[in-house]
């Protein structure tokens, strides 16, 4: 059983194995959307094949869309090379259900994927041909947030963007340059509208898309070397709109007990890939079975009717309500507290964490009693519900390869909004109070007791990648289990950064709290667990 257009000709050994497999003359489907595209995604990823490929799959098997997808993917070209293109552009999605079994789907919804790559003339040219398509309606990506920076650490732009503004739409070598590029190819083909929108887990996502492309279209028009009438274009929302959306859907690497379970079905040729850039590509892909994907319905050149596949379209307002919903309460909270505990307890899986009775008590107490009190409901999705199944669905999930060390991953720069929009709101609402918030600061300590690098029972571990690493490990770096210090002097100066917390706890007094916790925390070995079943019981 190989997974290609000649593998798969053997349809009955397929499904005998539990496989779904494509409902759809897959042939006829290519050759429409070849001739008239009228969706191509950026980035050929996981959250790409298990997500927005599977939706299209899905509409394509009912009848609701007669056409598929084209993937582009500009940061890692071997991905289409080794990955899309010797399996036909097929892939194998495993969803891992919370009940402990498993749904296995050949997903064969992209017809045609392209290296975004400008040196290579015939790509770049398909490329430019689909964008100058009437029929193309919308550009969507999933490159993560930073593939939307164009500035370096000093502010200035980085010297490929920088090259790229100099030398024209032409040949660039950035990725937004190349993708500036091809939507000028769109505007000299007669101002052709298009919605560019960006699906990636960032908030306000569309506006980092939109400074990032015009900032190309303005540099490109002042240096004389693209039609004055392109900044326009790309800054009027009816012909070129850059919608908000929020996605949530978890899709980690691919696992090697799940490669072991295509193995046993007679699955070949399943052996990953690590690409030059690192980048470890399988022909499968694992994912949970929970997904959202709330879009704001600006659509200039009109859209298929994906919400017939379960994506929900709504105003820019709703798409930012449920974008605070879930990554400043009902999820990523959460989902933080148990990393940097996770760390310090020796956890290697998110879901084993949840077996812990302390651990359980304090993301609970965290999003129901703590957080949603000043979750503004957005009205598509209920707040007590989303974590019902964060809680009992989707984090317990045992099939879930997630680890804590993961989600541990730049914590300094998920603190502020995780937790710090929680805190903003309790000091500005004259109903409730920020000193009936206690168990927010015990993750607050959890994490000045993670930097010190050392676990629960006095073993030293890795801290996860983080900018701010080296610097906030500093503030704890003198700091010994079982030995006496001064925690308010020790730890003063790191609780009143702002930039860290989203608001200066020293200036609320919840830096008495933290210090508190912390000194607990740091009491010798044990303390962790000890004073996690102190103040969750």
């Amino acid at each position: 059983m190989k997974l290609n257009n000649k593998g798969l000709e053997n349809k009955n050994a397929w499904e005998a194995a539990g496989y779904a497999l494509p409902q759809y003359d897959r042939e006829a489907v290519a050759a429409r959307t070849k001739q008239n595209p009228f969706w191509i995604h950026f980035g050929a990823g996981n959250i790409f094949r298990a997500f927005q490929a599977n939706v299209v799959q899905d509409l394509l098997n009912k009848g609701d869309l007669d056409r598929g997808l084209v993937v582009a993917e500009g940061y890692d070209y071997e991905i289409i090379e080794k990955m899309n293109h010797p399996h036909d552009d097929y892939s194998i999605l495993v969803t891992l259900k919370a009940n402990g079994t498993v749904e296995k789907t050949v997903v064969g919804s992209v017809m045609e994927s392209l290296a975004l790559d400008s040196e290579d003339d015939a790509q770049f040219s398909r490329l430019k041909e689909i964008f100058s398509a009437d029929s193309l309606q919308m550009a969507t990506f999933t490159i993560t947030e930073k593939g939307y920076n164009l500035y370096g650490s000093d502010g200035s732009f980085m010297p490929a963007v920088a090259a790229d503004m100099a030398a024209g739409p032409q040949k660039p070598a950035s990725y937004i340059g190349k993708v500036a590029s091809l939507l000028y190819a769109r505007f000299l083909a007669g101002e052709k509208p298009i919605a560019m929108v960006s699906m990636d887990n960032c908030s306000h996502n569309g506006d980092k898309l939109a400074a990032a492309i015009t900032a190309f279209a303005e540099g490109w028009v002042k240096n004389g070397l693209a039609d004055e009438a392109f900044e326009a274009y790309v800054k009027t929302s009816g012909k070129v709109s850059f919608p908000w959306t929020m996605i949530d859907k978890i899709t980690p690497r691919p696992d090697a007990s799940i490669e072991e379970i295509l193995k046993k079905d007679g699955v070949e040729e399943l052996d990953p890939v690590v690409t030059s850039k690192n980048t470890y590509v399988a022909p499968f892909v694992n994912a949970e079975e929970c997904q959202y994907l709330v879009i704001e319905d600006n659509f200039p050149n009109g859209r298929p009717a994906l919400e017939k596949g379960g994506l929900i379209f709504t105003t820019r307002e709703t798409v930012d309500k449920v974008e605070k919903m879930k990554v400043c309460t009902c999820l990523n909270p959460l989902h933080t507290a148990l990393a940097v505990y996770g760390c310090l307890l020796g956890y290697n899986l998110i879901s084993e964490e949840m077996k812990n009775p302390s651990l359980k008590k304090l993301v609970e107490v965290i999003g129901y009693k703590e957080g949603l009190p000043v979750v503004i409901n957005p009205g598509i999705l209920d707040p007590k519900e989303f974590i019902d199944t964060v809680l009992n669905v989707r984090i317990p999930n045992p099939f879930m390869p997630d680890t804590p060390q993961r989600i541990a991953t730049d914590t300094s720069q998920k603190l502020a909004i995780r937790f710090g929009e929680t805190i903003k709101a309790y000091a500005a609402a004259p109903s409730l109070n920020v000193a009936d918030l206690k168990l927010i600061p015990l993750v607050f300590a959890g994490w000045l007791r993670y930097l010190m690098g050392v676990d629960d029972n006095g073993n030293a571990f890795t801290p996860s990648p983080d900018p701010m690493l080296a610097e906030a490990s500093s503030y704890v770096a003198d700091v010994k289990l079982g030995e006496a210090f001064d925690a308010k002097k020790t730890l003063a100066p790191i609780l009143s950064n702002a930039k860290i917390w989203g608001v200066d706890l020293c200036a609320l007094g919840m830096d008495t709290l933290v210090c508190d916790y912390f000194t607990e925390l740091t009491a010798g070995t044990g303390a962790v667990a000890a004073t996690l079943a102190k103040y969750t019981a």
